[in-house]
């Protein structure tokens, strides 16, 4: 291998790290799919499985297995969720963004 790699470390949001305007929200949509797929592969319930304890389509479940994200809402995941008898509790931390050109900086040094 040719070159030098460098070592960047990540703001712990890929979504972020990688240019997304949305990243928090997509972030956070991304850790409840995770939620959910945790609880069907611990329950070990397919799609249908899931559709006939929760009322919710099959077709969701797998868009969220395939994280194909886009059409669902926070709320939305969170419902699915307690249809899964999960109890959510959500925090939230609001504080100014650093600096792009700060960050960007950092990530080369």
């Amino acid at each position: 291998m040719k070159g030098k790699l460098a070592f960047v470390r990540g703001s712990g949001n890929v979504f972020r790290d990688f240019g997304d305007p949305n990243a928090d929200l997509e972030q956070a949509r991304a850790i409840l799919a995770a939620k959910i797929i945790g609880v069907l592969d611990k329950r070990k319930l397919s799609v249908r499985a899931a559709e006939s304890l929760t009322g919710v389509a099959a077709s969701e479940f797998s868009r969220i297995r395939n994280v194909k994200l886009d059409r669902f809402t926070i709320d939305r995941m969170i419902t699915i969720l307690g249809k899964l008898d999960q109890h959510v509790e959500v925090s939230v931390n609001v504080r100014p963004r650093r600096k792009r050109a700060a960050h960007a900086a950092r990530r080369v040094a």
